[in-house]
């Protein structure tokens, strides 16, 4: 048996302690916010955070977890309040929706050590989104950094989407 805390509750999982962790939560647990995208830890879907950190929950066994911390989407922020889950949905970055928990969970943990994060921070996150929602997540990011910190410059530009820049702006201008 298994115990750990996901989403501030405590769980024991009486499963093998090779089990994934990715399945104990969907499997076991219900929490389906999980997704099962590539089982070697390469994609990113699975994310979900691990003791303040991202993890893919595919490559991580529930033995080794043992009196871990979980948190997935579901439990990230129940009202949608959390920063980046605002941002997702003001930027209006949902396609197929299969990648985003693992994306979000994977941002919200770098925002919680790093809220300004560098754009080779954010590159080394590295989930994979194969709908294409790339430009709308990138606006999603700075949006957030902005919601966590104020209007932040980025390789000497004002972040898009802060309010002292938008793009209307820059399309008016010429090099």
């Amino acid at each position: 048996m298994t115990r750990m805390t996901v989403n501030g509750e405590g769980m024991r999982f009486r499963l093998d302690p090779e089990t994934p962790l990715l399945w104990a939560l969907r499997d076991a647990a219900n929490l389906t916010g999980t997704k099962y995208g590539c089982d070697s830890g390469d994609c990113g879907a699975c994310t979900v955070i691990v003791d303040g950190q991202a993890m893919a929950s595919c490559s991580v066994t529930i033995g080794a977890l043992e009196g871990a911390d979980v948190t997935t989407i579901e439990g990230l922020s129940p009202d949608r309040s959390n920063p980046v889950q605002q941002a997702w949905a003001a930027e209006q970055v949902s396609q197929c929706g299969y990648c985003e928990p693992g994306m979000i969970m994977a941002l919200a943990a770098l925002f919680r050590t790093t809220p300004n994060p560098l754009p080779e921070q954010l590159a080394a996150i590295g989930n994979i989104c194969r709908c294409g929602i790339g430009p709308r997540v990138l606006k999603a990011i700075s949006r957030a950094a902005e919601a966590t910190t104020g209007p932040q410059m980025l390789n000497g530009a004002v972040r898009p989407g802060s309010a002292t820049a938008h793009p209307e702006d820059s399309k008016s201008e010429t090099p």
